[in-house]
């Protein structure tokens, strides 16, 4: 549940933020007018998330075992791409997310009706078929489709009531570091899931190796206890994984936090050499009233 929460606060805060910027951008301009069709896109966008996680939901029981095996497989080392992906998207062009979406929203403007609608869409449903896909991939890990399920929900509405706060002014936070920390937990994350994909293929016969464990903790960690339960709940956490998982997990885990510590580095490194030169990462948000750091 921890894990679908903090999945569902990080996309849906990058969602609304999105959204905080456009709403803002178009009353500076005056221009309430289009603010429907904005709204039409993003509401266009909401509806098609929650239809993918249909689909991939109830869509794979007509299938044969191997071929669920391998769709499972398939789908939950796509999440992990995609999650990664916005890991690092967020890190690179957050100083430019503000500058970046009123350009796009000028060019809407001065365009065909429908471009308001279309930039409402692409805005938000990035982030909802990122969260639909990487949430039902660790509801596919864990079985436990309902407390998942429940805590991406919970997840996604506190970052609605935190992002229109934040719009309103009323609250500050730091989203450089709540960026970072989230970043890392959803490596984590991230990895376990791509262990418990790499499992589906070798037991769909795709990867060699399946049914030959590398090692066992059931019995310090007995997949029964509240403590295995937790982990395998948060982390996809497994007693008895194959070597291809063992690999699959030590390589990705290492490799992307390596890269993701060494981009929070290069972007904090300016600022500490040259405080006027650069800008926190929330501050092209803070311009627009739609975000200010702690």
């Amino acid at each position: 549940m921890l894990a679908n929460f903090l999945i569902g606060l990080r996309e849906g805060l990058e969602a609304g933020l999105i959204v905080g910027i456009l709403v803002a951008y178009l009353q500076k301009l005056g221009r309430r007018d289009v603010l429907p069709r904005l709204w039409i896109g993003i509401g266009i966008a909401v509806a098609l998330s929650l239809g993918v996680g249909a689909i991939l939901t109830w869509g794979p029981y007509g299938l044969s075992f191997q071929a669920q095996e391998i769709l499972g497989g398939t789908l939950s080392i796509l999440a992990v791409a995609l999650v990664t992906w916005m890991i690092f998207w967020m890190g690179n062009h957050a100083r430019g997310l503000k500058h970046d979406l009123q350009s796009k929203l000028d060019v809407a403007l001065v365009g065909a009706a429908s471009g308001i609608v279309v930039l409402g869409f692409l805005s938000v449903g990035r982030e909802g078929i990122e969260t639909a896909l990487f949430v039902w991939a660790t509801v596919n890990a864990s079985g436990n489709a309902g407390i998942a399920t429940i805590g991406a929900l919970l997840g996604i509405l506190t970052a609605v009531a935190i992002s229109y706060l934040i719009y309103r002014g009323l609250i500050r936070i730091n989203l450089s570091r709540f960026f970072t920390w989230t970043g890392l937990f959803l490596i984590l994350v991230a990895a376990g899931v791509l262990a418990y994909g790499i499992g589906d293929l070798q037991e769909a016969g795709v990867i060699p190796g399946w049914g030959q464990p590398a090692y066992s903790l059931a019995g310090a960690i007995p997949p029964s206890s509240w403590y295995g339960a937790l982990l395998g709940g948060v982390f996809n956490f497994t007693p008895e994984p194959t070597w291809a998982q063992v690999i699959g997990w030590l390589g990705y885990a290492v490799v992307v936090t390596f890269f993701f510590l060494r981009q929070i580095f290069t972007r904090t490194a300016p600022a500490a050499t040259a405080p006027t030169a650069a800008r926190p990462v929330d501050a092209p948000l803070a311009d627009s009233g739609v975000a200010r750091s702690a």
